[in-house]
């Protein structure tokens, strides 16, 4: 059978290079051949290598990798109504999608590479949401993988890593700032 050739190039190498870091950093193993051209086509902008290869012999143009996703903006505007004028969490959402949202937000305003005790960081998110309930929320934070803890509970740390589209887009709506 013969090889069809498929030219590769990207806009942005170093775009590349970022894509391809974070989708190895989540493999505890080297990928195989399929995976790794779904990876190369992902950094290039497409959903995989199967429409890559349909975009290269059509000539169609590739998404921008760096654009990502949109985000459904309608969860982000019902998360943002739990939220003060001051971006406190004022109210806790019922529904879970919305809960985990809101977290985001509230870590967006946890700084980074602070390591806190138990009431230091009971204190910070104290200051950051007016629902009262700070054991709840750091056990979810805790739950969602955006702040780690010392086995013993004594350390509390925000985890650094890039939010979801919702959540950029109700970083953004509050008006805060990762750390």
């Amino acid at each position: 059978m013969p090889r069809t050739f498929l030219p590769f190039a990207v806009d942005d190498i170093s775009a590349l290079a970022r894509s391809l870091r974070d989708q190895l950093a989540t493999r505890t193993e080297p990928p195989g051949h399929v995976e790794m051209l779904n990876m190369l086509a992902r950094g290039a902008g497409d959903r995989n290598f199967q429409q890559f290869r349909a975009r290269t012999t059509t000539g169609a143009a590739p998404l921008n990798p760096l654009q990502g996703p949109e985000p459904n903006l309608a969860q982000v505007e019902r998360t943002a109504r739990h939220f003060d004028t001051e971006g406190c969490l004022a109210t806790w959402p019922a529904k879970t999608s919305l809960q985990l949202l809101a977290l985001w937000g509230l870590w967006s305003r946890i700084p980074s590479e602070t390591v806190y005790s138990e009431v230091g960081f009971n204190q910070r998110l104290n200051a950051i949401s007016r629902i009262g309930d700070p054991a709840l929320l750091r056990r979810s934070m805790v739950h969602a993988g955006l702040v780690s803890r010392t086995e013993d509970c004594r350390d509390y740390r925000r985890i650094e890593q890039p939010p979801p589209p919702e959540a950029l887009a109700l970083i953004r709506r509050l008006g805060a700032r990762p750390a």
